[in-house]
């Protein structure tokens, strides 16, 4: 059963996947970004990010979805009908889960080297995975890119921040 916009759309038996049969998130991601890129492209939309997950009430499908202006609810509205009928068709065996599609907000995250240019200037938290010069939580100014490392100025100095090494990038409310 998919659920989107407070409806729940029945699925046929015989297409989800057997019980206790293990559904790999990569996998998943890996058929379902294409064509939600394909959707929001075609829609005049950006996905910002895309989230596959079990949690308490079952497994989400969690989309973030922007554009010049931001995005209205009818924005998401439409994107999570017509994202919900290509999962369908494409991902029939996809199983029971609950379809999420809304705005990243005004803590938008930060997922491709060319946000950290196109939100230059901007506040930003950025989380590595392991510690550069005894730190792992950064705050600060955005500066761009320098090769493949994001420079952030911190207040007390620019660091630079190799986006291999990021775990976690996101705006701060200014």
């Amino acid at each position: 059963m998919r659920k989107h916009d407070g409806i729940a759309a029945k699925k046929r038996a015989d297409d989800a996947i057997p019980p206790g049969a293990p559904v790999r998130e990569e996998l998943v991601l890996s058929q379902a970004r294409p064509l939600a890129e394909a959707l929001c492209a075609a829609e005049g939309m950006e996905l910002v990010q895309l989230h596959y997950r079990r949690e308490r009430g079952g497994r989400v499908l969690r989309l973030f979805i922007d554009k010049p202006g931001g995005v209205t609810l009818e924005d998401c509205a439409a994107v999570s009908r017509e994202l919900g009928d290509l999962l369908d068709v494409h991902l029939p065996d996809l199983g029971p889960y609950h379809l999420e599609v809304s705005s990243p907000g005004s803590n938008r995250p930060l997922a491709r080297a060319e946000d950290f240019e196109r939100f230059r200037g901007q506040r930003a938290r950025i989380r590595t995975r392991t510690a550069i010069d005894g730190q792992k939580n950064f705050n600060g100014i955005l500066e761009g890119l320098s090769g493949r490392s994001v420079r952030l100025n911190t207040g007390q100095g620019t660091v630079a921040i190799p986006i291999d090494s990021i775990a976690k990038a996101s705006l701060m409310e200014s």
